[in-house]
Formats: C-alpha cells, structure tokens, sequence
C-alpha cells in the first residue's frame, strides 16, 4: 500500500468533529495494517485540529491512535469543555448583559461568551505534544498542519511541523509557518468567534482557524499531498426549501447560520475550484506541462461528509446538555430545530457524539470499496 503522499484534512464544527471519530473507526477497520498510518500528512482546522494533533501524536500507531479518539469522544461531557456549571454560565451571562446595559462604564469587555479552560486542562493532560516529533524522525509522519485566523492581520495561517526541507509559503492571505505544534495552537485553532477566546501566540491573537480560510485544502497541497481524503462537518451540497410566511430568525438560528458560513462553504468553494483545476489539467499532456515548468499537478480528492443534517441531528439530543446550558441556549432560540445549528457545535455529550460517531462510521462503511481503492488498500 503506497500512501507516502495522502492527506487527511479534518475541518471545524466543535462538537460535529465526533463524526470524525467515527469515520476514523471504519477506516481503520478497512485498513491491511492498521497500525500503519495512512496519513503521512495531517492537517486540521478549529476541532479538526485537536483530532489531527492527535492522531500526530500516535502515528507511530494508527490504530491506538484511533482508538484514543474514539475513547474521548464516545464519553465526552460539556464540562470537559467549557464551564457548564451555574456559577460558570451566570459569570459568563452576567458580564455580557453589563457590557450590552452600561458597556460605556467597564473596564474589562467580556472575551468570549464561554470559559473553555476545562478543554486547556483536557488536552494538556491528554496529548503528549513530544510525540509528534518522535513520529516524524520515526517516519511514521511526514507532516501535520494547524490552521489559525489572526485578528489584526486577517492572515489564515497555517503552522506547521515536519521534515527538514518544509519550506513556509505565502498567498493572498494565506501564510505557512514552520513551528513546534503547541497546546496554544490547538486552543487558537479551535477558538469559535465570540464563543471560545482567542489565544495570543507571538505578536498576535488568533481565533478559529476556519474563519477566512478561504482554500483549507492548500495547506495539504503545499506540505507535498499527491491525494487528499477531506472528512467534513456537514453536509457539502444541500438545498433548504423557503417556507413562505417563516417568522422572524431567532438569535440562535442566525448565528447558527453565520458559523456554517464559516465552517463549510470555504471547503465547498474550494473542492469546486481543485476539481476545475483537475478537469483542465487532463486537457495538458504531462509532457507539457514539465517543459513549461508548471507546477499544477492533479490531485486525487475523497470526500466524506454526513449524509443527514446535524442540526436535525443536534436538536434530538439536545436534552443532554446541563441545565444551565440549556437554559442560556433556550433564551437565544436554540433549543429547537430551527437554532439546532448552534447546538451541533456546542453539544459536547456523549449521546450527541455517540449518534455522530455511529453516522460517520456507517457512511464510510457504505462506500467501503472506494475508502479502501483510494487508499491502496485493494
């Protein structure tokens, strides 16, 4: 099995990332050797991110590596994420409703709408970052990226470790940045706007690394990716009728529409433009193309996405959340399936991620042929 150049980019969705897990479980299961990793190039963005910091870290074993996702996101708590205590949801609810009443009279704006030190905790005593480095000297990674957003220069920037060699690169927008993957970078990477805080690394504060990424599959294609697997958080192409007479959209449901924007049209934006790219360069015989010195080559993409709205999905479970939680959500217009968007992201419990994890795994199941053909495995 020659996979010394594919990719695997896991993309954002806060909690919707346990469908990844559970893609991750049916591949493995595919796999001749599942201790072998499959993905010499990781990249990941805000959720995504810490799921590929993780399988980094145990690429010296994909399969163990697997299994420590799924250990994490088949018992996840929202407590294990954010403060979902009373005191911490009336802090966090108190301060915003002073800074909106009598803002003029703060000294101090409130940073984010929600306290997500417990994830800090989680993953400093959960991922041993040393490994990361281990892996790539080993051979077993070539690779891994992790996508920010700066707030002061706009830039999405992508830090990267791996192999000496790795030059950065620099786009319209777009930096890559050689460094040693941190915790600081996960928490930036994953930072939600107005939900989680950002996080300052060197000179500037970075937030989810979704927003702006305007081409999330380029980080893959300039650490050297030949074929690309994008395991998404939503569904990448869906038509929603336009009721007539619909009331008024709740708080909930337009931010719930404002972080789909940011987490899945880019990605399908970006899919639509590498395949024009693809049909357009089997137009150019190779031999051509190597006089010119062009440097397009056609890359190989899978994609595997759900194949029923989480939204949908997130309201049924919804009952899980702690109380506080669901009250804070109740008062926005979240705990319905219309505000279910913003709910998928913040569902971090187990009978939501559980139901993701099921999803993912029997949609990449259901196309067990193609999964096991695209990665060499037939």
């Amino acid at each position: 099995m020659n996979s010394s150049r594919t990719a695997l980019i896991l993309t954002g969705g806060g909690a919707r990332a346990g469908y990844q897990a559970g893609v991750l479980k049916a591949i493995r299961e595919l796999l001749p050797e599942p201790r072998r990793n499959p993905f010499p190039i990781l990249c990941g963005t805000s959720a995504g991110a810490i799921n590929a910091a993780s399988l980094a870290a145990g690429a010296e074993d994909f399969g163990a590596a697997v299994d420590n996702l799924l250990q994490v996101w088949e018992n996840f708590s929202a407590h294990q994420v954010y403060r979902a205590d009373p005191a911490g949801i009336g802090i966090a609810g108190a301060r915003w409703l002073s800074t909106l009443a009598v803002g003029w009279l703060t000294r101090r704006a409130p940073r984010s709408l929600l306290d997500n030190s417990p994830l800090r905790r989680l993953l400093q005593d959960g991922l041993d970052f040393s490994r990361i480095g281990r892996a790539i000297d080993s051979g077993a990674l070539h690779s891994v990226s992790i996508t920010c957003s700066g707030y002061s220069s706009g830039q999405s920037v992508s830090f990267f470790q791996g192999r000496p060699g790795l030059d950065g690169w620099r786009r319209s927008q777009r930096v890559g940045a050689a460094a040693e993957i941190t915790l600081d970078h996960l928490m930036a990477s994953s930072a939600i706007p107005f939900i989680f805080p950002a996080v300052h690394i060197h000179r500037e504060w970075f937030g989810d690394g979704s927003m702006r990424q305007v081409a999330p599959v380029s980080p893959a294609i300039h650490l050297g990716a030949d074929r690309i697997l994008v395991i998404g958080a939503g569904r990448m192409a869906e038509e929603n009728p336009r009721p007539a007479g619909a009331a008024y959209p709740s708080l909930a449901q337009i931010a719930g529409h404002a972080l789909s924007s940011i987490f899945l049209d880019s990605m399908s934006v970006d899919l639509e433009r590498m395949s024009r790219i693809n049909r357009t360069l089997t137009l150019i015989p190779e031999s051509v193309r190597a006089e010119s010195g062009m440097e397009l080559r056609p890359i190989e993409v899978l994609v595997i996405a759900p194949s029923r709205r989480l939204d949908h999905l997130a309201a049924q479970h919804a009952g899980a959340l702690p109380r506080p939680v669901r009250s804070l959500l109740r008062g926005i217009g979240a705990m319905n399936t219309n505000g279910g968007a913003l709910t998928s992201y913040l569902l971090f419990e187990q009978a939501y991620t559980r139901a993701l994890i099921e999803l993912g795994y029997a949609d990449t199941m259901g196309r067990s042929e193609e999964v096991r053909r695209f990665l060499g495995a037939i």
